[in-house]
């Protein structure tokens, strides 16, 4: 989050406009990418990350220095994402069970396996590894998106989250258990007989239009696939999978929200 400063946060309050539009634009990046990770789909992202900057702007009054404005903003994002009956309407109920039978489905053999489109198998990579924590209930997936994707201290997590500390380690330690044994056992990269891979899935994937069809995340500073397939073979077998949710790129918002949103704040009703 770009850094911003008190004397901007004083200013919104009294709604001056270009200390406002500051604010949005400081925070839209780090908005986009929570939305992202708990949702797992750009389009869906994107409204989200719209929705989620008109309340900071709204209940920009409200924010007293009580805690970071860094936590006050992902608390407004996080409690959006957990509470608001389109992303509960939308949220797809899956299990790991339900994943893993669908990576499977139309897996091809070696002889069939996808050439080293390091591209397309990183746009694969990236989309699995987001796809996977949906199978993780809200709550759960937001505390690992905190916790292990966003490298949040347990204590601004459990504030975050408006919980004690106690409970989000339990919340972080149960999603991250699931999270890593999943991977363990499913995922080609972290383990070299699981019964997954990227070259495997991919030929499915496209012929579906999993990945090569529509919006994607943004992976121009993401790390190659060749890098991740390096990085996995020298990390310890626990840690894979949080490198692996986190070998991601900055995954910057695709839009500059700040006049788009103002221009919402100012309209009138």
């Amino acid at each position: 989050m770009t850094s911003i400063s008190k004397t901007d946060i004083e200013l919104a309050q009294d709604g001056d406009a270009k200390a406002l539009e500051n604010i949005v634009r400081g925070v839209q990046d780090q908005v986009y990418k929570l939305a992202l990770r708990m949702l797992a789909d750009p389009n869906a992202a994107q409204d989200a990350t719209q929705e989620i900057l008109i309340r900071i702007v709204t209940k920009l009054s409200t924010f007293r220095g009580d805690s970071s404005f860094k936590t006050w903003t992902y608390r407004v994002a996080t409690n959006y994402l957990l509470t608001a009956r389109k992303i509960i309407a939308n949220d797809p109920g899956l299990s790991f069970q339900m994943f893993a039978d669908d990576l499977l489905d139309g897996i091809a053999d070696e002889q069939n396996a996808a050439p080293e489109d390091h591209v397309m198998l990183n746009e694969l990579r990236l989309r699995c590894t987001m796809a996977m924590l949906l199978c993780l209930d809200r709550e759960h997936r937001a505390a690992y998106v905190l916790g292990d994707v966003l490298e949040f201290e347990h204590g601004p997590a459990a504030d975050v989250l408006d919980i004690t500390p106690g409970t989000y380690r339990k919340r972080l330690s149960r999603a991250r258990a699931r999270v890593q044994d999943f991977t363990a056992k499913t995922c080609g990269l972290a383990a070299p007989n699981a019964p997954c891979s990227c070259t495997k899935r991919l030929p499915a994937a496209m012929a579906i239009g999993r990945i090569g069809n529509g919006p994607s995340p943004d992976l121009q500073d993401a790390p190659r696939f060749s890098e991740i397939q390096a990085l996995a073979s020298q990390t310890q077998s626990d840690l894979t999978a949080a490198k692996l949710q986190c070998a991601t790129g900055p995954l910057r918002s695709p839009k500059d929200y700040a006049a788009q949103v103002l221009r919402l704040i100012e309209a009138p009703s």
